[in-house]
């Protein structure tokens, strides 16, 4: 890192607000980024396989110039339900936008595939979109397993019995008077590299002898003839002080693909949803 960027905490960017919510025995949960004054935001979409709500009005051809949230959630498709609380808790307080019949809350969302990992008949709801709204309140974000990590996991090639946990993580840094972070959780098919020599840090692994197996040697190897090439998708939501309009906001989004690019092995395949 250069010595004019410094690490900071993701709660120093003012205007937005995260929080978490999980079922640990299921294994899923959903993570929501809110920003009541409304932001601008951009999209880019590199994986073949999204699950995602309101994603078109990013385009920068839409109208629509301010989103009032954001929603990571795991569940699948079946998880963008839970932008259905997101909006509940928005309207409550009156935040959206403005129309003749009451405010209309813009929360976009984007789903990963956890399905597998717990009970797959449990899946993020409206009721769990809420219940990370008003964690966010109490400052209730954690990395790791929580929220749309709590069921994310990497290295799927060879099945399950090989496969590495992960969950969701933050990196944010300020330059200057510009502060910007990356959230993310990582549900990648492939594996995830130290970017800084190149060696694999997570992803497809024998497990008893912790050896990593490299997934793009397993690409053809999918254990028992399974389709283990849905089960994926990475998803980020970049967040910044900074004033960039609609144009420009979805080359930075396209920028942060760069980095998945350098972290992941392999990337935006027909069977993820980056």
């Amino acid at each position: 890192m250069s010595k004019y960027v410094k690490q900071i905490s993701v709660r120093d960017i003012e205007g937005f607000r995260i929080g978490n919510a999980e079922n640990r025995d299921a294994k899923t949960g959903c993570t929501v980024i809110l920003a009541e004054n409304g932001a601008v935001c951009g999209l880019d979409v590199r994986g073949g396989a999204p699950a995602s709500r309101e994603s078109a009005l990013l385009n920068p051809l839409a109208a629509n110039d301010c989103v009032h949230a954001v929603l990571l959630s795991g569940g699948s498709a079946f998880g963008l339900d839970a932008a259905g609380g997101v909006m509940k808790y928005l309207e409550e307080r009156g935040i959206g936008f403005p129309t003749d019949y009451g405010v209309v809350p813009i929360v976009c969302a984007s789903c990963l595939f956890d399905l597998g990992i717990g009970d797959g008949k449990v899946r993020p709801d409206a009721a769990m979109g809420y219940e990370a709204c008003v964690n966010a309140d109490q400052g209730n974000f954690r990395e790791g397993s929580f929220g749309a990590g709590c069921g994310a996991s990497v290295g799927k090639f060879l099945g399950a019995d090989h496969a590495m946990k992960s969950g969701i993580g933050v990196c944010a840094v300020q330059l200057g008077e510009l502060k910007m972070a990356a959230i993310a959780a990582v549900n990648a098919a492939g594996d995830v590299y130290d970017e800084r020599d190149g060696s694999v840090i997570a992803g497809v692994r024998n497990h008893e002898t912790g050896e990593f197996l490299h997934a793009e040697e397993c690409l053809y190897q999918s254990a028992g003839g399974k389709d283990l090439f849905n089960q994926n998708t990475t998803i980020a939501c970049i967040i910044t002080n900074g004033i960039f309009n609609k144009t420009e906001l979805p080359k930075i989004a396209g920028l942060a693909h760069a980095g998945y690019a350098r972290a992941i092995r392999p990337v935006h395949t027909m069977f993820d949803g980056d």
